[in-house]
């Protein structure tokens, strides 16, 4: 049978089903960090997070959205989700991007250095970090494992 004018023969599509909660999406500026990272820690611990590991992590997400507020134009966006095994956070703002000079500082900034210590923290405190950064803006992703010590 003849194909109807304008429609293509198509394989049917398989969809593959993405275990995922988001927990937190939520614009933000200065006025808000404070209640977001109390939502944060809430969402994380209800995610499987204790102890220490939901300190660290609630550390480093607090490290990220000052940092959007302080360097990435005065407000940012941060989502929060659980997926197997582990909780993801991405924050991300709308500020110049970061130098490749200061992204590749690997080490811990100096102690009498001022700045520097919030990307460096939410490396050290998560269990994995990537950072896309351009003059549009920075986005940075952490996550932690649920469970583990």
């Amino acid at each position: 049978m003849p194909q109807p004018v304008g429609t293509e023969s198509r394989a049917p599509r398989t969809v593959v089903s993405i275990d995922t909660t988001v927990l937190i999406a939520e614009a933000f500026d200065q006025a808000q960090v404070t209640e977001l990272r109390h939502s944060v820690t809430s969402c994380a611990h209800a995610a499987g997070l204790d102890g220490q590991r939901l300190d660290d992590f609630v550390l480093a997400v607090n490290e990220l959205i000052s940092n959007a507020v302080r360097h990435g134009g005065g407000r940012g966006w941060l989502r929060l989700w659980h997926e197997p095994g582990r909780v993801v956070c991405e924050v991300a703002d709308h500020g110049r991007g970061i130098s490749a000079g200061r992204l590749g500082q690997r080490g811990r900034p100096a102690a009498d250095v001022p700045g520097g210590w919030g990307l460096w923290l939410a490396r050290e405190l998560s269990d994995a970090m990537d950072v896309d950064t351009g003059p549009a803006g920075t986005t940075v992703r952490i996550s932690a494992a649920v469970g583990a010590r």
